[in-house]
This record gives C-alpha cells, sequence and structure tokens, in this order.
C-alpha cells in the first residue's frame, strides 16, 4: 500500500449538521473545502479514496455520551440542562442525525485506519471537541473525536495520541479520557483566562491514573506563527515519541488565524499548513504513518478554512500543494456566490513559517516561552523526561 493512502471521508449529507443563518458553525466552510480540494486534483490521485460515513448507531454514541443526553437532543427542545437551544447550541430540526453522521464519518476515518485499507484517514467536517458526555458545548453536540478514539480502543488499539490545534482548549476530549492512561491529549490554544471555555491550564494534567496524560499549551493573545511553532516542537514532538502511540490524532481547528472573528490568535494559512506537515511526519516516525485528522473550528469562512484543510488533505496523500499555487477561477466565483466575499486568490498568505527552536534559548520575559516552560513542568517528568535545566 502506498505510505500516503488517504481515505477522506465526505458526504454532502454531512452538510446538514446546521445550526442556521448567522451561525458561526456555517456548513458552507466545510462545503468550500471539498470544492477547493476538488479544483485542485487533490481527490484525483490514485492513493486517494473518498469514503461515505459509516451508518453508526446510538450505541455507539453512547460509548462516550449519556442516555439522557441523547434522549433530550431527540427531543429537539431547548433544554438549558444539557446545553440545548443556548445561542452556541440552537435546535435544529434533525439535530440528533445531523450530528450522528458527523460522529460516523470521523469513526470511518478511523475504521480505515485500523483495518489496513488506509494509512491517514480525514475528516474535514468533523473534530467537534468541545461535546461533554451529558450536555452540548460550544457548537458541538457529539463529540466525535472522543467516539472515535473509543472505538479504536474498544477495537484493541493500545495508546491514541490526540493533538488538538483548535484555538479553543479541547476540553471535551480531555473530560472524557482524563482518568484513562491510554489516551495522550495536548491541545494548543488560547489562553482560558481569555477566551471560550476557559480552561486548558498546565495543571490541567490528568487524573492519578493518568498524571501527565493530559497536556496544554496556554498560549497568549497575539501569538504568530513563529512562537505556535516553537511551542509546537518544543511540547508535541518530544511528548508524542515517548508516549509511543499506536495512533495519532489531530483536531485542525484553524480559528488560530489572525482573521478569525472569535479568538486572538495570529497564525498565517502558512503556519497552519506547517503545523500538518509537523503532524504528518510524526505520525510516520512514531506510529508507522497510522493517522486519523478532522477539521474543528474556524469562521473565517472562505479566506481560511478552504485553504487551510485543503493542504491538509493534500499534505496527508503525499501531493502537497506549493503554497504559491492560484486558487481555481471557478472556485473563486463559487466563493463569491455562496459568500458575497472576496475570495483568495493563493493559497498562501506569503509568510514564512519559520521559527526558532526552543532548544535554542528562551527568553523569560518572552510570554510564549514562559507557557512553554509551564506545561514542560506540569508534565515532562510525569513521562521520565528531565526538566533541571529549566531551573
Amino acid at each position: 500500500m502506498d505510505e500516503h493512502a488517504l481515505s477522506a471521508v465526505w458526504d454532502d449529507d454531512l452538510s446538514e449538521y446546521d445550526f442556521g443563518p448567522g451561525h458561526p458553525l456555517a456548513p458552507v466552510r466545510v462545503q468550500l473545502t471539498v470544492a477547493l480540494a476538488r479544483a485542485l486534483g487533490v481527490f484525483d490521485h490514485p492513493n486517494v479514496t473518498l469514503v461515505e460515513p459509516d451508518p453508526i448507531d446510538d450505541d455507539l454514541l453512547l460509548t462516550v455520551h449519556d442516555a439522557r443526553y441523547l434522549d433530550a437532543v431527540q427531543a429537539e427542545r431547548p433544554d438549558v440542562r444539557f446545553g440545548l437551544g443556548t445561542a452556541d447550541v440552537p435546535v435544529f430540526a434533525g439535530m440528533h442525525k445531523a450530528s450522528r453522521r458527523v460522529a460516523g464519518a470521523t469513526v470511518a476515518a478511523a475504521r480505515a485506519v485500523f483495518e489496513g485499507t488506509a494509512v491517514h484517514g480525514i475528516n474535514v467536517a468533523g473534530g467537534l471537541h468541545h461535546a461533554m458526555p451529558g450536555a452540548a458545548s460550544g457548537f458541538c453536540v457529539y463529540n466525535d473525536p472522543a467516539i472515535a478514539i473509543r472505538w479504536l480502543l474498544d477495537h484493541g488499539v493500545e495508546r491514541v495520541a490526540y493533538v488538538d490545534t483548535d484555538v479553543h482548549h479541547g476540553d471535551g476530549v480531555q473530560e472524557i479520557f482524563y482518568d484513562d492512561s491510554r489516551v495522550l491529549t495536548i491541545s494548543l490554544h488560547q489562553n482560558g483566562r481569555t477566551l471560550f471555555p476557559g480552561t486548558g491550564f498546565p495543571e490541567e494534567n490528568g487524573k492519578p491514573r493518568a498524571e501527565g496524560c493530559a497536556v496544554n499549551v496556554a498560549l497568549p493573545p497575539g501569538t504568530t506563527d513563529s512562537g505556535w511553532l516553537r511551542a509546537f516542537h518544543a511540547i508535541v514532538p518530544p511528548l508524542v515519541r515517548e508516549f509511543a502511540p499506536t495512533v495519532l490524532f489531530s483536531q485542525h481547528g484553524c480559528d488560530s488565524h489572525r482573521l478569525d472573528p472569535l479568538a486572538q490568535l495570529a497564525l498565517s494559512v502558512d503556519g497552519q499548513r506547517a503545523a500538518a506537515v509537523a503532524i504528518h511526519a510524526l505520525a510516520h516516525e512514531v506510529c508507522d504513518g497510522r493517522w486519523v485528522a478532522t477539521g474543528g473550528g474556524g469562521y473565517a469562512l472562505a479566506q481560511v478554512v478552504p485553504r487551510t484543510w485543503t493542504h491538509l488533505l493534500a499534505e496527508a496523500c503525499g501531493h502537497p500543494i506549493d503554497p504559491r499555487t492560484p486558487t481555481p477561477r471557478e472556485w473563486q466565483e463559487l466563493v463569491v456566490a455562496r459568500t458575497g466575499a472576496q475570495p483568495p486568490f493563493t493559497m498562501t498568505d506569503d509568510e514564512p513559517a519559520a521559527y526558532t527552536d526552543f532548544a535554542a534559548g528562551r527568553d523569560p520575559a518572552d510570554p510564549v516561552d514562559r507557557a512553554i516552560v509551564a506545561t514542560m513542568r506540569a508534565v515532562f517528568p510525569c513521562h521520565g523526561i528531565d526538566v533541571s535545566d529549566l531551573g
């Protein structure tokens, strides 16, 4: 099998996960992603297979979510006890079916990797990482990453490393596996003191049976590519190598971009592309390439999300797109027709996506370096990684 064989999960029905006009999580962002990937020929490579979501049943949802919560979702009535009917999670017709379909798409990506029909599996419509066992939260009804990880564990996978690049803390996935030493959750996000959900601090490092298996890098507002990539490379590769996962699972929320209207980090499309490249390489280094990935947040609907996730798909299949590539004219016209916004004209923000390695020295006055050190002190010793040189 090709070492970059990719199962990309898509079905137009995934667009039915739709909270209605004006909601930030507009399905057009995923539709434009798939259209851009198609227009650039990503799905035409012989090692790429487009697959439909798995038709999962409620029993699989119940491996993560509470029965009373499922009943509340299916009732399709506002109920704040379950996080339903809020501004973030308004109730919509067919909510249970649409949410279950997103979860099934991520399970299909995980199943392809587990069964060996692909080396990589991606569901760009997934990544709903805020959903809790008994409540919706932050635009998320069912926690598809957690459901897919549970599926992998229940089918005999020994260890899963979950890396979350969304600007918001991956609180739901962390909560679900907080006492499970088989799952390493790493979240790089804007500091919770300045952004929803208000969690994700270094001292949140797992319950006693899984101490060090929850990892949080809380970055200051305004962090750019150089700081974000410096933090990523200081924290993620050493921990993932030490954990030695059977499967690497990543969530690629692109709301860390400087244009995103809901957060205050300042990455570029080029920096987000560099993160996907690094995660891809890490999967081949530590777990024979077994990599499952999802989308996530991202609310610059035309300018950012389609380009970042198209880069993700292209990188995964081993045919990366040159950032200088123009976006196709027909896709630009689709953006205007669907959103009224001016489309991006190339696949780059013209940023170098460069960083200085943390090992080259740290600046105690730099807030990014302080965040890195706080995380290292909280979790590295739990994995036998020496931090004595931090003082």
